[in-house]
């Protein structure tokens, strides 16, 4: 999660309110998440550079990204882009899903937008949080 939260500091932490930021962090640092990544409902795909994880997609239930994040030093290099179709050729195999959706943050809408994702609704904020409702259909 430390990749998530330099990520979020650098390229999100701005554009949110002090509570959204605490909120960001208090999920990431939930132990309740931890439990759910150990029961297997809460899942994490990684992208290595050696030993080193430089991109990372969390997936919570069958059908919803709730993380998505590439370490800066890496943008711009497809790891994003390779981490979503290796989530979506799992959902097709492994769960026969064929809807994602997510809560794009500001800075990712446009990511999504050019792989596809259509918004759902305009740009909400929940507890601080900023994000635009978005859905990809296999």
């Amino acid at each position: 999660m430390s990749l998530a939260w330099r990520t979020f500091m650098k390229f999100e932490a701005d554009v949110y309110t002090p509570e959204g930021v605490r909120n960001f962090e208090n999920f990431i640092t939930d132990s309740t998440l931890y439990r759910m990544f150990v029961m297997g409902s809460y899942q994490m795909f990684v992208a290595l550079d050696g030993k080193k994880i430089v991109g990372m997609l969390t997936l919570r239930g069958t059908a919803y990204i709730s993380l998505l994040f590439v370490d800066e030093k890496y943008h711009r290099r497809g790891i994003g882009r390779a981490l979503l179709q290796h989530l979506f050729h799992y959902l097709l195999t492994e769960t026969r899903t064929i809807r994602v959706i997510v809560n794009a943050s500001p800075y990712g809408v446009g990511f999504y937008h050019r792989l596809g994702f259509q918004d759902l609704g305009p740009e909400e904020k929940k507890d601080g949080i900023i994000y635009t409702p978005m859905e990809f259909v296999l």
